[in-house]
């Protein structure tokens, strides 16, 4: 599972599966979609205004709740700032 956000357009993206998929998008309002994939796997989750959607501050704040176990590493990684060409 990846969970993104980029400040710059305000938006959330919960991954729940890697790799590529072809998915469609079922809107469940103007700020949250699903995007479902082959065999109606739900791939990923998209909040848009996620910090007024979700009533959080400037960055928003992540708490993992009952994992007994986890397979890989906890990565926190800052987003890179973008390159522009003059």
């Amino acid at each position: 599972m990846k969970i993104s956000y980029d400040p710059e357009i305000d938006a959330l993206y919960i991954r729940l599966l890697d790799g590529q998929y072809e998915c469609r998008s079922i809107r469940l309002s103007d700020e949250v979609a699903l995007n479902i994939g082959t065999g109606e796997k739900l791939v990923g989750i998209e909040i848009l205004d996620a910090t007024s959607f979700l009533g959080i501050g400037e960055n928003p704040t992540i708490t993992l709740e009952g994992l007994q176990q986890v397979n890989g590493p906890l990565v926190v990684q800052e987003k890179a700032a973008k390159k522009y060409k003059a």
